[in-house]
């Protein structure tokens, strides 16, 4: 069936939102979440329509544009740990758009924000331990100048100060290690539960594959009987009309023989 207006609109539409999710956006831009729901309205204008494309078709393109929508919300959690997380659990397209692509460009989006995710996640746990770091050289110094004279009452409270924020970046730093092993963690459970998801489709494969190759063999069997039946059928009625001719042949004879023609 060849594709309507309105779906060739959504692909070209859906194309231009893949592109714009690959690049490096603006936190100001606003096109792509204003384009993801021009997306979500021409999905249902073509759910509605008579002559709407294939199921399977449908449900790649709902597919894609939850996909880019779920990308859209995971961009504006604050922590690059939630990112991460909330990136791991987007499904992107398996097909791709248009005729040019390869692979899904979804499939790329969604590699190319992992990435980047965990980068920033790397990226601040190194400044983090920097910063802590840097505040304990500092913190020894201060307190080795300060055993050298008697402190006074600024610098107590410079101290306290100070051990203050490195209790603070600490707490950070526990905190951010917690939700890399929270990470860590979902991210094991999701891969196990889907290493025993993709092992029971195996399992069902193979067995439909074993009724498959059965039921051929039985389909073949009762064709190999239907066939020589046939052929028995066909002989025993060739028999019967053969007979059946040479009687009349023969009655026909006797019939002339004993009625002569009249004069």
């Amino acid at each position: 069936m060849a594709a309507t207006r309105l779906e060739l609109n959504l692909m070209r539409l859906l194309s231009r939102c893949e592109a714009l999710a690959a690049e490096r956006r603006d936190p100001e831009e606003w096109r792509l979440e204003k384009y993801v729901a021009a997306l979500e309205d021409m999905l249902r204008e073509l759910k509605k329509q008579s002559s709407e494309p294939a199921p399977e078709l449908l449900n790649e393109y709902s597919r894609k544009v939850d996909f880019l929508k779920g990308l859209l919300e995971a961009e504006k959690l604050s922590s690059s740990t939630e990112k991460a997380l909330a990136n791991q659990f987007l499904a992107p397209g398996r097909t791709p758009t248009t005729a040019k692509e390869r692979t899904p460009a979804t499939k790329t989006v969604h590699l190319q924000t992992k990435a980047r995710c965990t980068g920033q996640m790397r990226s601040e746990l190194l400044g983090t331990v920097c910063s802590v770091l840097l505040l304990l050289k500092y913190k020894s110094l201060f307190f080795a100048l300060c055993s050298c004279r008697g402190l006074t009452s600024d610098e107590k409270q410079s101290a306290v100060e100070l051990d203050a924020v490195l209790q603070h970046h600490q707490d950070m730093q526990e905190k951010l290690a917690e939700e890399m092993l929270s990470l860590a963690r979902s991210l094991k459970n999701n891969t196990l539960a889907a290493q025993n998801v993709i092992k029971q489709d195996n399992q069902t494969l193979s067995h439909s594959l074993r009724m498959a190759d059965q039921n051929f063999e039985k389909l073949k069997d009762e064709s190999d009987r239907l066939e020589q039946h046939a052929k028995k059928s066909v002989n025993w009625l060739l028999w019967i009309m053969l007979i059946v001719v040479c009687f009349i042949f023969i009655s026909m004879i006797l019939f002339i023989r004993i009625f002569p023609k009249l004069k």
